[in-house]
């Protein structure tokens, strides 16, 4: 057999061989919404460290007043945080808590509401705190 190219065939067009309605665009390309990067959400979880359990539940709180090895961030669970389904909440809403009252807090038997309080409280006190160590602007100023 001999081997020849593509040959067109006579009277044909071929003046499209792509559908053109597939390379139109039916508006602009938007760009997406930056979400925050580990590092810059990491600052705000690095303040947490070395701090005392600002939740302070009271029964259950193993280091009132005093640095504890086991305080870390603690998240928001409520939904004007950001916390919604599989997702945490933002990380400017954390606060510094002892594994006792995070357990409390994510796992405990006590009504949303009573925890809603308890972490407004602390996020109350934390706030202050926290723009003073990072350098931002209190909150009372904003």
């Amino acid at each position: 057999m001999k081997n020849s190219g593509f040959v067109r065939k006579p009277g044909k067009t071929y003046a499209t061989l792509v559908r053109t309605s597939t390379l139109k665009r039916a508006g602009p390309i938007r760009s997406r919404r930056k979400r925050p990067t580990v590092a810059e959400g990491s600052r705000f979880i690095d303040a947490c460290r070395g701090e005392e359990c600002y939740l302070r539940v009271p029964g259950v709180c193993c280091s009132v007043g005093w640095a504890h090895p086991s305080v870390v961030d603690c998240h928001s669970n409520q939904s004007k945080h950001g916390k919604g389904g599989a997702l945490k909440a933002k990380h400017e809403f954390t606060v510094p808590g002892c594994a006792a009252c995070h357990q409390w807090l994510d796992f405990g038997p006590a009504p949303r509401d009573e925890k809603v309080l308890v972490f407004d409280a602390a996020l109350a006190l934390w706030l202050p705190v926290r723009a003073r160590k990072m350098g931002l602007p209190t909150p009372e100023a904003a």
